[in-house]
């Protein structure tokens, strides 16, 4: 796995810009935009492996990636739904059970 393979990368639609958008949170804000998702996303990936050489060539600090027990602010995952704890009696999505 390369070093930006390790990072979250985010590919979001964008209402007000009427396209895809994509961030690196933690390493680059919105850099990258399009049309088609997937051409976004390899934009995306090729900025971070740029801005990853560039920081390792000035030796500046480079963010840890986010680590399975967290997420890329630092902070813990949201529980699981199996874990999540109910509300308002709202049942969550799962296989059905024969009665």
């Amino acid at each position: 796995m390369t070093e930006s393979g390790k990072y979250l990368k985010i590919v979001e639609w964008s209402e007000e810009d009427q396209c895809f958008v994509g961030s690196c949170p933690g390493v680059i804000g919105p850099c990258c935009h399009g049309q088609d998702e997937v051409e976004v996303y390899r934009e995306l990936c090729g900025i971070v492996e740029e801005w990853l050489a560039i920081a390792h060539r000035e030796h500046q600090h480079l963010p840890p990636p986010p680590s399975a027990g967290t997420s890329p602010n630092g902070w813990p995952p949201p529980d699981p739904p199996e874990k999540a704890p109910r509300r308002h009696g709202v049942r969550r999505a799962g296989p059905r059970r024969s009665p």
